[in-house]
């Protein structure tokens, strides 16, 4: 008996339509699906593939991996599937995120991040067990989803028996097409859009972006707005919700705060809540249950679907990484969108009937936005990414089918950052300890912080730092040792999910040679941990107020007036991103996270 109902799975959506056309695609063993948000194809793929790759055999072992990036659509679509499919999550349809796994004998199809796939690529290149892998959203040009394009094109070369299928939502497709299929391009599958016709709204504010990033008259514009609008929908449609589109966390905490009041159950969603409170944003609105507004980043822009959205409010911002290679920092910072997202966005809107977008522009910010986004290769730091490829045995991405080559001053910083890790040789190939970082769930420096972290001040305060840092926005004032303090006495489900990561990082920590070193002061322990990571950013204080910082690296940075760190002499810098106004003190970079260092560590 089949695993998957395939009827019942596809009822009511668009794909369905395209199934045939993919089942004939699927026989070269490699396809290529273009659909528009909406279109079910997250949901119909997955079962189709599987059901190609067994054959005659339900009993057949290979497994299909979908790969999602981000992990709350990951695990939101293998509900979805699960539930189409009559069984509990981890049985037949599963998934594997970051701290999470849910899977088990009987699963046929699972879905993970892009991360968890590389690594998994990485650590055994022949993907025993799998039959087939469904790269999602590739459209996103995310730098790990465009290393597994490269690396699958690659490895279908040994493995003519692995099924490969990638799925964008823009008109990218015929790139993959023809970097998966090589000499001979990849058939297409196309699905029309499942739009509702959709209004759209101009509602311009005051300033959105000054030198600090978003300015807070343009987040209460945007608050105003959706209120103004999600109550005149009411008024003519009881069920319809509201999503409101916002560049960050913290501005969708912000604006999540205002709109909070009587009558209206206000959500967020974004990367740093718990797995619970994702879903429930994710979930919809059950009978009784009031009317609802949902503040998100991205995250509901293309891959996932928030259900009973029939309005959608958008910021007409993004944040996307930047790099500054000549001072060497690198960091996410808030640029106006795309017109492919923003038109993603308000097809949010309209896919389970008639709605509307109110976008809070004009159409002259709308005739500046960039048409799409930047791929993320050419922006973001590469040093994972050359370790990587190091580590698959093509250094730079030298042979490999990558949509993009890496930009030649990138690859060069990340291959020297690794070289000075060991990490790399002198010809770009990787050493053992280079094969032992790329397993570690932390970017290189840090997990060559976390093995000498060990060694130096204790595995548990190490893994302490690093999970503390991974979320780092919410540091406040740029302390560590503060952040660090309430999170060891909070409670709640954060403190318990930091619990968890502190406790997973502090295993895979190998157990030090004795008694963690004693030269090290137990005030300067968080500093030891990010100087091991970080040493070109030890930051010793230029003048008496703490007002500029003068790095190892001859890079100068601010300090946010009124953080407790001003009156120590010497910081190890976590995260440093560029900056005007008086916090950069005219240096144009600010320290953001920071840590205590006695001289003599320094």
């Amino acid at each position: 008996m089949p695993f998957f109902d395939l009827d019942r799975i596809g009822r009511d959506l668009p794909f369905a339509r395209a199934v045939p056309q993919l089942r004939e695609a699927l026989r070269g063993g490699v396809a290529v699906v273009q659909a528009p948000p909406g279109t079910g194809k997250t949901t119909v793929v997955p079962p189709v593939v599987a059901e190609f790759v067994a054959g005659d055999d339900d009993a057949a072992p290979g497994r299909v991996v979908v790969v999602q990036p981000r992990r709350v659509a990951a695990r939101a679509a293998a509900r979805r599937l699960a539930t189409l499919t009559d069984s509990r999550p981890g049985d037949v349809v599963g998934w594997s995120v970051r701290g999470e796994r849910q899977v088990g004998p009987r699963t046929r199809v699972e879905f993970v991040t892009p991360g968890i796939m590389l690594r998994r690529l990485l650590a055994d290149p022949e993907l025993p067990g799998t039959a087939a892998v469904v790269l999602d959203e590739v459209h996103e040009r995310g730098v790990e989803s465009d290393l597994l394009v490269g690396m699958l094109a690659e490895l279908r070369q040994l493995r003519e028996d692995l099924t490969v299928v990638a799925m964008s939502a823009t008109v990218d497709a015929a790139r993959f097409a023809a970097l998966l299929g090589g000499d001979d391009p990849a058939p297409v599958v196309d699905c029309p859009s499942a739009l509702h016709p959709l209004d759209v709204v101009w509602r311009p504010g005051p300033q959105r972006l000054d030198e600090r990033g978003v300015t807070p008259a343009f987040l209460s514009h945007v608050a105003r707005t959706a209120a103004d609008a999600h109550r005149r929908a009411l008024a003519q449609d009881p069920s319809v919700d509201a999503l409101v589109f916002l560049p960050g966390a913290r501005e969708v905490s912000r604006v999540a705060a205002e709109l909070r009041g009587p009558g209206v159950e206000v959500l967020e969603l974004h990367g740093q809540l718990t797995p619970r409170e994702q879903d429930r944003a994710v979930a919809g609105r059950a009978p009784g249950d009031p009317p609802r507004i949902v503040v998100s980043t991205s995250l509901a822009e293309s891959s996932l679907t928030v259900s009973g959205v029939r309005l959608v409010v958008d910021s007409g911002l993004a944040r996307q990484p930047r790099r500054d290679a000549g001072r060497g920092i690198s960091g996410l910072v808030t640029v106006s969108a795309s017109k492919a997202s923003a038109e993603q966005r308000a097809g949010r809107a309209a896919r389970q009937g008639p709605g509307t977008v109110v976008r809070c522009y004009d159409d002259a910010a709308w005739g500046a936005m960039p048409a799409h986004t930047v791929p993320e290769v050419r922006t973001a730091d590469l040093t994972f990414a050359c370790l990587a490829l190091a580590v698959w045995g093509a250094p730079g991405g030298d042979g490999l089918a990558l949509p993009d080559p890496l930009p030649p001053r990138a690859r060069a910083d990340a291959e020297e950052v690794l070289r000075g890790l060991g990490a790399v040789d002198e010809g770009g190939r990787a050493t053992e300890l280079g094969r032992l970082l790329v397993t570690l769930p932390v970017e290189p420096r840090w997990g060559r912080a976390l093995i000498d972290g060990a060694e130096l001040v204790g595995p548990r305060l190490t893994a302490e730092v690093l999970t503390a840092l991974s979320d780092a926005p919410r540091i406040q004032s740029a302390d560590i040792h503060s952040h660090l303090r309430g999170l060891r006495s909070g409670r709640g489900s954060e403190a318990q999910r930091w619990g968890r990561d502190v406790a997973r990082l502090e295993r895979i920590a190998p157990a030090p040679n004795g008694a963690p070193t004693a030269a090290v002061p137990r005030e300067s322990g968080e500093g030891a941990v990010v100087a091991l990571a970080r040493p070109e950013w030890i930051a010793h204080r230029v003048d008496a107020a703490g007002d500029q910082w003068l790095l190892a690296s001859g890079t100068r940075a601010g300090l946010e007036a009124g953080s407790p760190l001003r009156h120590h002499e010497w910081l190890a810098v976590a995260e440093l991103s560029r900056a005007a106004g008086r916090a950069a003190a005219g240096t144009g970079a600010v320290i953001r996270a920071a840590a205590p260092l006695d001289r003599d560590t320094a």
